[in-house]
């Protein structure tokens, strides 16, 4: 599941495009929004596929050195625990995976010598060699070892990261993200799970009202922004000593613009985190200067917006 920040960057990124975009309509944007949070699914797909591919490539290995010219007594009789992973063999049977994976056409047919490099850096790891030489054969054991190949040896590749954004431009910032789904769902996978197990979802479930609070969340914060940007452009420049607001840098803007929006309108988020998400996003989508001038900004805001009882939050320990 996505977390609430990667929400916000998503509204973020979506948002500077309709500011870029000129005609989009509100609607064409929040489509764009939804349809870029759907393609993360698509990326943690292409990364599971990626798994059983690995697996798979070790197979073909395996029926090559079979019939070598002079095979060895280890070409002819090989340790098949690797290529037999029970893990691996109940995720490529899992319906939604394989329902998923043939909707997107998914091809590592260009990138062997990558998979290659994957499987020779898997060989050598004293991690594999272990699990190799171990007689025991069990369920949790198979799980292991994908989890620490995904996550020591796939998950830090830059050749991987960069084949990714070649397929989409915003799958770098989404990269980090899906390896946090992938190893969930390897940790959450039992062996009593069938063909019939769902994958796990981007947003968390609806409520009790029928709700989808994250997917709600993120259209809000999105639409919210937007049909309020000229009232918070005068906020902004009141509590920037009086910049023009065409001085701030558009980022800058929309992320101010974006708290302000939350610290009037989401009444359930505590100001501290809506003013520490912020400032976090803007040290990776900003200038090195923005974290303290956004920080100094809303400080300002919620400073004058308290003394005019502007912010008002609901729940346990929020009411201020």
């Amino acid at each position: 599941m996505l977390s609430r920040r990667h929400l916000r960057v998503k509204a973020l990124q979506a948002i500077y495009a309709f500011h870029q975009a000129g005609g989009t309509t509100i609607g064409q944007g929040e489509k764009q929004l939804l349809t870029s949070i759907d393609k993360i699914y698509d990326l943690y797909i292409y990364q599971l596929s990626l798994l059983i591919q690995i697996i798979r490539f070790a197979e073909k290995r395996i029926e090559e050195n079979k019939h070598k010219y002079l095979p060895t007594e280890e070409d002819l009789n090989p340790n098949t625990k690797f290529v037999d992973n029970q893990f691996i063999n109940q995720l490529q049977d899992n319906l939604e995976y394989r329902r998923k994976a043939e909707a997107l056409k998914i091809s590592w047919a260009d990138h062997t010598e990558m998979i290659r490099k994957f499987y020779n850096q898997i060989r050598e790891s004293e991690a594999y060699k272990e699990y190799i030489a171990s007689e025991k054969k069990s369920y949790q054991e198979d799980k292991n070892i994908i989890l620490y190949v995904f996550k020591e040896i796939i998950a830090p590749s830059d050749d991987l990261r960069g084949v990714y954004e070649e397929i989409n431009i915003h799958w770098g910032d989404d990269y980090d993200t899906v390896i946090m789904m992938i190893i969930r769902t390897i940790k959450s996978f039992k062996k009593s799970d069938d063909e019939t197990t769902p994958l796990p979802r981007l947003y968390k479930p609806v409520n009790d009202e029928g709700v989808n609070e994250d997917k709600q969340f993120v259209i809000d914060l999105f639409r919210k922004t937007i049909i309020n940007s000229s009232e918070y452009d005068k906020i902004v420049e009141n509590s920037a000593n009086n910049w023009e607001i065409e001085r701030i840098a558009l980022i800058d803007t929309i992320l101010i613009k974006m708290a302000i929006a939350e610290l009037l309108h989401f009444k359930t988020i505590p100001v501290k985190v809506t003013l520490n998400e912020y400032i976090e996003i803007s040290k990776f989508y900003s200038t090195p200067k923005s974290k303290m001038f956004i920080n100094g900004i809303l400080d300002r805001i919620i400073a004058e917006f308290r003394s005019e009882d502007k912010i008002v939050k609901i729940g346990r320990g929020l009411i201020e």
